[in-house]
């Protein structure tokens, strides 16, 4: 089954060095923004920002960031269920641009709908993105998941949809889009993969 993690800690930087990687940042910037509010400031996606100073690398870097506890916990375990399947699958370069560009078109989408001076922070983007990949292995590729690998995705993603509607200080925007994103590199990146 995809989502059961059995790796001892070793074995899971291992195997899984992009997500890894990617939770270590979540760590040292989830400290670092909550020890300096200069820091907080730079790295959050506030639109006007965006669009007023030019200040771009506000499209990525909330992507890295978390403030809160539970939502640096949520995120980060979510990533260490439900990343390693897909770093193995479509390997590293390939998870790595999956992951970036699903969570920038998320924050695209944010900049666009979403008022002038909204500000964010958080991975749930990207993660939707990673939802979305499998919604597309889901419906066009279902012989590359496990009937019960299956089951889970589309109980995840009606969770996470329900949540996204119900729980307040929910970047909506940036899930439905990350979702959207995900659906529409599964084509990409899975043409030629055969197991």
């Amino acid at each position: 089954m995809f989502f059961v993690r059995t790796e001892s800690f070793q074995q899971f930087l291992r195997y899984y060095p992009v997500i890894s990687a990617i939770i270590a940042i979540h760590i040292i910037l989830f400290l670092g923004v909550n020890v300096s509010e200069e820091l907080r400031l730079l790295l959050r996606g506030v639109n006007v920002y965006i669009t007023e100073a030019g200040e771009y690398w506000r499209l990525i870097t909330p992507i890295f960031v978390h403030i809160g506890l539970m939502h640096f916990i949520f995120n980060s375990f979510s990533l260490i269920l439900f990343g390693p399947a897909l770093e193995v699958m479509l390997g590293k370069t390939k998870f790595i641009l999956a992951y970036l560009t699903t969570g920038i078109l998320a924050n695209v989408a944010t900049l666009f709908l979403a008022g002038p001076w909204y500000a964010h922070v958080g991975a749930s983007g990207a993660i939707f993105g990673l939802f979305g990949i499998y919604l597309y292995l889901l419906f066009m590729r279902p012989e590359l998941l496990d009937a019960n690998s299956r089951q889970i995705i589309v109980l995840i993603v009606i969770f996470a949809l329900l949540m996204t509607f119900l729980r307040t200080g929910i970047n909506i925007y940036a899930h439905i889009f990350g979702l959207l994103a995900g659906l529409a590199m599964g084509p990409l990146l899975f043409t030629h993969f055969k197991r």
